[in-house]
């Protein structure tokens, strides 16, 4: 069985070292490696190189890097001559062109980061912990034109646990990939791989995030803006608006909280600045335990941020524009 994996995100490095250590023993062999383009990174826009690709080269797996597949007939053909029987793709980060999805014998397969056909798109990972899912997991699915509208073939599914955040619950879920895709590659050597179409009715999608989504709404319920601050941390992250003297800055605000009762003030008003900081949500009130960071300074425990920077009691948080 010729192997091409197809994979950029941190995400599917789990799944690609398992079948570069695993794949003769599933009777396969991964004979390319696809991934995006290298990306300039940091202040100094170093031109650097995928994870996934550093893992390949490591194991001596040409690599292939087309900014974009469709539309292109010299990344197709190139695709075509690897003559592979299975593509796996995980958080590749492209829409694959119908050609390529048919040029495999056996099939093109997707691990994505949610049971299907719940969260489709780009942030199922925080989508699932935001919208206060029990559980989540990893769909193995067919590839087709459509973003994860494949055919599932077997899940793999996981508890959601109180403390998880968005990164957190991202590498539990990366570890989960191997035992998914070797469970679907037994199905496909032993020839006995069946496909369940999603139900229509049940999906729900998520788009890209950006810095803009953290923004807090404290009209919000406290609950779900508790759940919104695990979701979002490392990314987008969350912030809120908050005057100190008469300049106003914007206030990041990192994991955990706590739900409290509220006092019927005004979402967002402080209620509590000493040792901690309590806010009035829509419903219900927030204790923010974990670290705040103003705009431009570091990260602080809420306790020593407060002792540096006082936050009056009937301040209003959120007021306003906020810098991300």
């Amino acid at each position: 069985m010729r192997i091409v994996f197809m994979g950029t995100g941190e995400i599917a490095l789990p799944t690609l070292r398992w079948l570069l250590d695993h794949a003769g023993e599933e009777g396969g062999e991964v004979v390319a490696v696809y991934t995006q383009p290298d990306k300039p990174v940091g202040r100094k826009q170093i031109l650097t190189p995928p994870a996934i690709k550093v893992l390949a080269q490591e194991r001596g797996v040409p690599v292939f890097q087309p900014e974009r597949l469709k539309g292109d007939t010299d990344a197709l053909a190139a695709f075509t001559a690897l003559r592979p029987d299975l593509a796996v793709v995980m958080a590749y980060g492209q829409i694959l062109p119908r050609a390529l999805i048919r040029t495999p014998s056996l099939a093109c397969v997707n691990l994505h980061a949610s049971l299907l056909p719940r969260h489709r798109g780009a942030a199922p990972i925080q989508a699932a912990i935001r919208d206060g899912d029990a559980e989540t997991g990893i769909t193995l699915m067919h590839v087709v034109p459509r973003l994860d509208a494949g055919d599932m073939i077997l899940k793999k599914v996981i508890p959601i646990r109180p403390d998880d955040t968005g990164g957190l619950l991202h590498d539990r879920l990366a570890e989960l990939g191997p035992p998914t895709l070797a469970a679907g590659l037994k199905l496909f050597r032993e020839g006995t791989a069946t496909a369940e179409a999603q139900q229509e009715s049940l999906v729900t999608h998520t788009g890209k995030l950006g810095r803009e989504d953290g923004a807090i709404d404290w009209s919000r319920g406290a609950a779900e803006i508790e759940r919104l601050i695990r979701a979002y941390d490392p990314w987008p992250g969350t912030a809120t608006g908050v005057y100190l003297g008469d300049e106003r800055k914007t206030l990041k605000i990192h994991p955990y909280a706590r739900v409290l009762p509220g006092s019927g003030a005004v979402p967002g008003t402080v209620l509590a600045s000493r040792d901690t900081l309590v806010v009035q949500c829509g419903d219900g009130a927030l204790e923010l335990t974990g670290d705040l960071q103003l705009e431009g300074r570091k990260r602080l425990s809420v306790g020593e941020f407060l002792r540096g920077s006082a936050i009056p009691v009937g301040t209003i948080l959120g007021t306003g524009e906020i810098a991300l």
